[in-house]
């Protein structure tokens, strides 16, 4: 997708499930992902007689055959120092737990990231609860809405090797040696519950995770398990943040997309993209409406049976933010649906 905020830092891309160098010691692995967005970029990092790896795609056989082949082939044999995972995503975390067990090494996570993709993983098999259908139903959802959401609850379980049982925990103040590169983390909200990228600021690159795309705008919703939750206040003080601590002309490697230069244009982007869709609810909540009825105002595309609970939960998170800041009103209705509208 064109963008003229961006420069793509490359004119090739490798093909699905091989390398490329992007720069001194990082190798770029494009790992096939069943989706829409059809693959996610995976991260090799030289680090002395061995490797480093940032995010791990899908578990299943798929993904871990072409493990296996760049272990033998780009790896060169050498073993996994560690593995570190932007955040809980299964496309992220799917390997993590095969390739720490293969390689008898360790875990880099997020506190916040780590105990909620156990929690998450453990809902397999289970009934989904109570209080995500009353979630679902406030926003708007029908029966049948609802009982496809009820089937599908404990996906993340079912696409995901077990994490090991015990991490190593990163936080803003964490900082990597990394083949001779210095290394921090970058802690974002919002889009997850406690996002790290990682910034080499001697070598000018981002490993920007689901944090910084270069053509779409992740996903920021309120999920049932905090119903109340304000995550795009979080996003969009994440993304300020970011502005300051990374240069301007950093090169970005994302977890979808291609690598690209224009980090503060693509942060303004997704900044204003959120602020034109809260003036444009601000504009129609003169007469109430259900998270489901702002669809239209809020999302260019199509909304689907495979998309509708993201879109319920980013409508959500965008009428939760003008709740928050007190112009808008939530008012429940006997059937326990939500209905929201100006205050005034």
């Amino acid at each position: 997708m064109s963008n003229p905020a961006i420069r793509y830092a490359f004119d090739n891309k490798p093909d699905t499930g091989a390398t490329q160098c992007v720069a001194d010691g990082i190798y770029w692995l494009r790992m096939p992902l069943p989706y829409s967005i059809n693959h996610i970029n995976l991260w090799l990092l030289e680090d002395g007689d061995g490797w480093v790896v940032v995010d791990t795609g899908l578990g299943g056989k798929v993904t871990k055959a072409i493990w296996e082949k760049t272990f033998s082939g780009v790896m060169g044999g050498r073993p996994i120092n560690h593995v570190m995972v932007t955040h809980l995503h299964p496309d992220h975390t799917g390997c993590a737990g095969w390739l720490v067990k293969r390689f008898a090494t360790d875990l880099w996570m997020t506190h916040s990231e780590y105990l909620l993709c156990r929690i998450l993983a453990s809902d397999v098999g289970g009934d989904a609860p109570s209080e995500g259908f009353s979630f679902y139903k406030g926003a708007g959802l029908n029966q049948s809405e609802l009982e496809r959401y009820g089937k599908s609850f404990g996906f993340l379980g079912k696409v995901i090797e077990p994490l090991p049982k015990s991490f190593r925990r990163v936080t803003a103040d964490t900082h990597w040696s990394i083949g001779g590169h210095e290394w921090r983390t970058i802690i974002g909200r919002g889009h997850s519950v406690e996002h790290a990228s990682l910034y080499s600021e001697r070598l000018n690159v981002l490993i920007s995770g689901d944090q910084l795309l270069p053509s779409i705008s992740p996903n920021v919703s309120v999920w049932p398990t905090e119903p109340s939750a304000n995550p795009l206040r979080n996003w969009l003080e994440s993304l300020a943040a970011m502005q300051v601590e990374v240069a301007d002309d950093v090169l970005v490697l994302p977890a979808h997309g291609e690598p690209f230069y224009g980090a503060h244009e693509r942060l303004d982007q997704l900044i204003g993209e959120h602020t034109h869709r809260l003036d444009a609810l601000r504009s129609v909540l003169h007469k109430p409406h259900r998270a489901v009825d702002t669809f239209t105002h809020l999302f260019k595309g199509k909304i689907t049976d495979d998309n509708l609970i993201l879109a319920a939960g980013e409508a959500i998170a965008h009428l939760h933010y003008l709740l928050d800041e007190g112009s808008i009103v939530a008012e429940p209705d006997a059937d326990g649906v939500i209905w929201y509208r100006n205050n005034i």
